[in-house]
């Protein structure tokens, strides 16, 4: 996958999943998904399995934290250091 693949697969996934949009993502990479009321903490949940099962990463219970998870940036960021090398790029 090339860089924004990774981010173009997580903002998809909440248009569809959260937003029931048919007219992608209207927010910025970096718009805080609890802040702006994207996601709730139930839903990251949700997100994160399939973050895990797209990129084939495992999210430890120690990293299930804002820094890593709040935003399509952080989130692809984080993948990125996760996911096997063939998975982003």
């Amino acid at each position: 996958m090339t860089m924004g693949t990774v981010e173009e697969s997580i903002r998809t996934y909440i248009a569809e999943r959260f937003l029931s949009s048919d007219n992608g993502y209207p927010f910025p990479d970096d718009a805080s998904f609890l802040q702006e009321g994207i996601i709730d903490w139930s839903g990251m949940t949700d997100l994160v399995k399939f973050v895990s099962q797209t990129f084939g990463i495992t999210v430890e219970d120690e990293e299930f934290v804002v820094d890593n998870l709040d935003s399509v940036s952080r989130l692809a960021g984080y993948t990125r250091l996760k996911a096997p090398l063939e998975a982003c790029s």
